[in-house]
């Protein structure tokens, strides 16, 4: 009788602790059900936040707040955006998301006494904002780093940017040749450059901003150093290809002046890019033909291509290099995958950033990915320099 009820109370201990192990499992499989329901809506709604910014960069939030010493309440915002004082309530609910989103910040204000007033929200620049800024200072110069928000309404564009995607699983369905942007736009990107004078300039201004920021960058990397800005040393002469209005070259000429600089791109482009005889622009195709140089600069433009393609256009680039002396080389400013400092936003941006390329039919490249390429164009070495979190310089030798 003893040893019967010692192993009825064994098996039921037992039985408690499978139960107790089996109610623990299903609350851990519900919690991560929760999480991954709240992830879901989180993840499907990201187009809001980007839209959300693009709407605050054409009402020139950014500005208003800087022009306000950095400051501003939503009140002092409808007055200097023209936003409907109707819509002032949205306005709240649109400064809140990006509050959220890291994109401004924000403080309670108390008015003065004797008001009955409700505190209202300030809000200010973040480092992400402060970079939407486009004014300039009293004295001509800005006081925030270079404006990028022309490059955050291109990439936010909705019919050239954002449209292309909705058809992504129809295309990727078609065994047709024509990229993503084709499927949806009816003509490749450079053509629509041709025929689209908004989307034309669109992309100048914005690839122009980019270039005035990143150059910002590189060429203030301490060259004693052995920083980005080494690249230039020995240098004579450098042509940007596809350097668009040319803000990387003029940057380059003004920061080491020896250096003669010059643009090569589409007619399209260089007729409409803005010259002071800084730099000289040269209507051409880099398919055809390279100007002679020390060195060619390629600033995002072999992420527009296929490995073919590619190849094709540093064949060019080779041609036009000089190689007496180890100088003439080709300077490559892309995503090179996994480098930068790879925490989980670098590299969410740059896999971000290769599925937006993926619509012209070109990709950002892992470094095995860029030495194939080179090899297969002719140059025997590379160097890669991570620059800008995300990015890298790769200079490339014959």
């Amino acid at each position: 009788m003893c040893i019967k009820l010692e192993l009825r109370h064994q098996g039921s201990h037992a039985h408690s602790c499978i139960t107790a192990s089996s109610h623990q499992e299903e609350m851990n499989t519900n919690k991560n059900l929760f999480q991954g329901y709240v992830e879901l809506y989180h993840n499907g709604l990201f187009h809001v936040k980007s839209m959300a910014l693009r709407c605050a960069v054409e009402l020139g939030i950014p500005d208003a707040i800087h022009r306000r010493g950095g400051a501003a309440t939503v009140s002092d915002l409808v007055v200097d955006t023209g936003v409907h004082l109707a819509k002032l309530p949205c306005l709240r609910r649109l400064m809140r998301v990006l509050t959220v989103s890291g994109i401004f910040a924000a403080a309670d204000h108390q008015p003065a006494p004797p008001s009955d007033d409700e505190s209202e929200t300030v809000y200010k620049l973040t480092p992400i904002s402060r970079l939407l800024v486009d004014d300039d200072g009293d004295d001509g110069v800005s006081s925030t780093p270079r404006g990028m928000s022309a490059m955050l309404r291109l990439l936010a564009r909705p019919d050239t940017a954002v449209a292309p995607f909705f058809g992504l699983g129809a295309w990727l369905r078609d065994a047709g040749a024509a990229t993503l942007f084709e499927a949806a736009r009816g003509a490749p990107t450079w053509s629509l450059t041709r025929s689209d004078a908004s989307y034309n300039e669109a992309l100048n201004d914005g690839c122009a901003a980019d270039s005035s920021f990143a150059m910002d960058a590189v060429l203030n990397d301490g060259a004693a150093a052995g920083g980005a800005s080494s690249i230039f040393r020995g240098l004579g002469s450098l042509v940007d290809v596809g350097g668009g209005h040319g803000a990387a070259a003029v940057a380059i000429a003004r920061a080491v002046p020896h250096i003669k600089c010059s643009v090569l791109d589409l007619e399209q482009v260089v007729s409409k890019a803005p010259s002071d005889g800084t730099v000289q622009f040269i209507a051409g195709d880099m398919f055809q033909s390279i100007p002679p140089a020390d060195a060619v600069l390629l600033k995002y433009v072999l992420h527009c291509w296929d490995d073919d393609d590619c190849v094709k256009i540093l064949r060019q680039c080779k041609r036009a290099i000089s190689a007496r002396d180890g100088v003439g080389k080709v300077i490559i400013m892309n995503v090179v995958v996994g480098y930068g400092t790879q925490d989980n936003v670098v590299k969410e941006t740059q896999m971000l950033f290769d599925m937006f390329m993926m619509r012209y039919g070109g990709a950002e490249r892992e470094e095995h990915e860029w030495k194939k390429i080179f090899l297969k164009a002719g140059f025997s070495d590379y160097k890669i320099t991570p620059i800008l979190g995300f990015q890298s310089l790769i200079e490339v030798f014959p």
